[in-house]
């Protein structure tokens, strides 16, 4: 058992008492809290439609689905990213093509996206790394450009803003994801953020075994569907969530504020930055070790371990990952600031209700540990 883990959900006594009212009902699934859920996550990112799933993976294999990209389309994506952002694409016979990443922001580099362009490109799925929002102005303007989709992945990023707009409402369709170690958590869960109508609706259907919206007739399938659903008792948690999402953010950046403020004068780790344009819901804290470093990052992480210290690698390149290096067409991918990123990168412990004495305790280990490695 750790002394200080990577992360902790953040659950009251009024979430567990919306769960249990939800116990109380009829209501199981397929309920007024879905209902409730959906229109809030609408609402508070500034979109039409929502359609609450049981997870963000299923949230954007759906999405994929909904805009009929199929067998042999390309889809221009970050390999720097969890596995899931590009797994989608698979699921439906695409081809993700995988493009470098910015060093300072470790989003998705706008710049080298054109030149991967090609008769079979069909749209250009982004990620809110960590939380960051990614150069949304720019990646839209390609997208158009070039008569592209433009999928946002904000998995990471509920309540991050770009230019003053949230995230979640810049593509033709965007997710959140709401597993135990995010901002908010369900449980497991996540949802479709769209302004496309048809998009909602196929969604919708999809998700419930591919039934007709609002027909009634339970037996009657007029597309191919999944079993996706989010019942009712992690919509009700979802709701309670969501209604202290604010106080989350600006709890947990001023988490990061601290850690930023030991770190400082620390020549052996990079800090992560705020930046003037966005505003940053963090969904981890992550330092990046000094470059003569990264042979021992593995090493440095059991030993923070060993202290009693939860810490981890984020994230290992998904186009090195075993299953895609097997892949035709993923074994030569250009992308040396996403493979110098990996080798890295640490997150730290990073929670809502982490104490200024822990986080104190994980920086005094972690500068030690480096200065004798």
């Amino acid at each position: 058992m750790y002394k200080i883990s990577l992360s902790k959900p953040e659950i009251t006594k009024k979430d567990r008492q919306e769960v249990l009212n939800v116990l109380k009902t009829n209501f199981l699934s397929l309920g007024p809290k879905l209902n409730e859920f959906e229109k809030k996550l609408a609402d508070f990112t500034g979109v039409r439609y929502a359609v609450a799933l049981n997870s963000g993976t299923s949230a954007l294999h759906l999405i994929i689905r909904a805009l009929g990209i199929g067998k042999g389309d390309e889809v221009i994506t970050t390999s720097f990213s969890f596995v899931s952002s590009s797994n989608c694409i698979l699921y439906e016979g695409a081809v993700p093509v995988f493009v470098d990443i910015k060093s300072d922001t470790l989003n998705i580099n706008p710049e080298l996206i054109e030149k991967l362009i090609t008769p079979r490109t069909k749209a250009i799925l982004a990620v809110d790394v960590f939380g960051r929002p990614a150069d949304w102005d720019l990646l839209k303007k390609i997208a158009k450009k070039h008569n592209l989709f433009l999928i946002e992945d904000s998995a990471e990023a509920i309540g991050s803003e770009f230019n003053g707009k949230k995230c979640g409402s810049f593509g033709d369709a965007a997710i959140f994801s709401f597993y135990p170690n995010k901002q908010i958590t369900t449980g497991e869960g996540g949802v479709v953020l769209t302004n496309n109508k048809k998009i909602a609706d196929l969604c919708k259907s999809m998700s419930n075994q591919g039934r007709k919206i609002d027909s009634g007739k339970w037996l009657e399938h007029e597309i191919l569907g999944y079993n996706y659903r989010l019942d009712e008792m992690s919509c009700a948690l979802g709701v309670s969530q969501l209604f202290k999402i604010e106080k989350i953010i600006k709890k947990r950046e001023s988490i990061v504020k601290l850690y930023n403020q030991a770190f400082k004068d620390f020549d052996l780790v990079e800090t992560p930055v705020f930046e003037k344009n966005k505003k940053i819901s963090w969904f981890v804290y992550v330092i990046r070790l000094a470059k003569n470093l990264s042979n021992k990052r593995d090493l440095i992480i059991k030993k923070m371990e060993n202290k009693g210290i939860q810490c981890r690698n984020y994230f290992y390149p998904i186009h090195l990952q075993p299953f895609y290096k097997k892949m035709a067409g993923h074994k030569n991918i250009l992308a040396p600031i996403t493979e110098e990123a990996s080798m890295t990168t640490i997150a730290l412990p990073f929670y809502n209700n982490i104490s200024k004495k822990e986080i104190d305790f994980v920086v005094k280990s972690l500068k030690q540990i480096l200065s004798d490695v």
